[in-house]
Formats: C-alpha cells, sequence, structure tokens
C-alpha cells in the first residue's frame, strides 16, 4: 500500500502546485541596479568657472551663470541623485528671511535657487547654495517637476 500511496501524492501534488518554471518571476530590482539607471537631468555646477550645465536625456541644453560660497563660506562638491524637495517661493530660514525663488534642495539645507542679486553672477557670493536668475531657476524647477524629484542628479565640483 505504501507505493500506491506515494504515487498518489506525487500525483496530486503536480495536480495542486504548477510547474516551478511557470511561477518564477522576475526578481525586484536591487538598490544598486535602481541606482545604476541614469538620471534623465543632470545639473553640473563648476565652482571654478562659476557656471551650471543642465544635461536633460545626455544632451546638453543649457549653460547658465551661478554664485556658489563667497569666502567664509562653502559649497559642497559631490553628486546628490534626486532632489529633496522643492519649494516655488521658498524664503530662508537660516538669512534674514532672503528670497530662494524656485529652491530645489538637494543637500540638507543647500539648493539651487534663483536670485535678486543679478549682478553677482558669475562670481562667489552665496552662503553656500547654488544663485542662478530666476528665469534660469525657474526652467529648472519646471523640469524637475515634470521629470520628477527622483529624476534629478545634481553634481558640483571644483
Amino acid at each position: 500500500m505504501r507505493p500506491t500511496l506515494a504515487v498518489l501524492v506525487i500525483a496530486l501534488s503536480a495536480l495542486i502546485a504548477p510547474p516551478a518554471v511557470a511561477t518564477q518571476v522576475m526578481p525586484a530590482q536591487t538598490d544598486a541596479q535602481q541606482a545604476e539607471q541614469p538620471a534623465r537631468i543632470i545639473a553640473r555646477v563648476s565652482i571654478s568657472r562659476q557656471v551650471m550645465e543642465v544635461f536633460h536625456e545626455g544632451r546638453k541644453i543649457h549653460e547658465w551663470p551661478v554664485s556658489t560660497a563667497r569666502k567664509g563660506k562653502v559649497t559642497p562638491t559631490g553628486e546628490w541623485k534626486g532632489a529633496q524637495w522643492l519649494s516655488r517661493n521658498h524664503r530662508s530660514s537660516l538669512y534674514n528671511n532672503a528670497p530662494m525663488p524656485y529652491a530645489i534642495f538637494y543637500n540638507g539645507n543647500y539648493a539651487i535657487h534663483g536670485t535678486d542679486q543679478v549682478k553677482k553672477l558669475g562670481r562667489p557670493a552665496s552662503a553656500g547654495c547654488v544663485r542662478l536668475h530666476t528665469a534660469n531657476a525657474k526652467i529648472l524647477f519646471n523640469m524637475v517637476r515634470a521629470e520628477g524629484k527622483q529624476n534629478l542628479r545634481v553634481v558640483v565640483v571644483r
């Protein structure tokens, strides 16, 4: 009777459980695989040149003058994936309620934003943020909003 029971169990399990190949599912992407996906928007800031280059899907579409940190202040160098948050009409809580229109926060209190001090663009003048002409900040802000915060990469180099 044992061989008959074993055959019956095998036959029933084949009917209940579909073949292993049919039930395989593609594994979810790992964090490393997701990190490898290229950003749709890259904002590359050169501190030495005081310029931001904007790339969309690998093509350079803008080059704008900026102001980074003045003497005694720091604009951190490095690379950041994704914007932390966006604020269209931001005012600084650290610097006397200074206007920061079209702010894209990418590293804690550091942001790319518009400025009313356009005559200082092209040379160091900020407290650490990356300042742009407000019209250019609006363009970048709207691109990031349209593509999604996660599709921005900010690169700041010396």
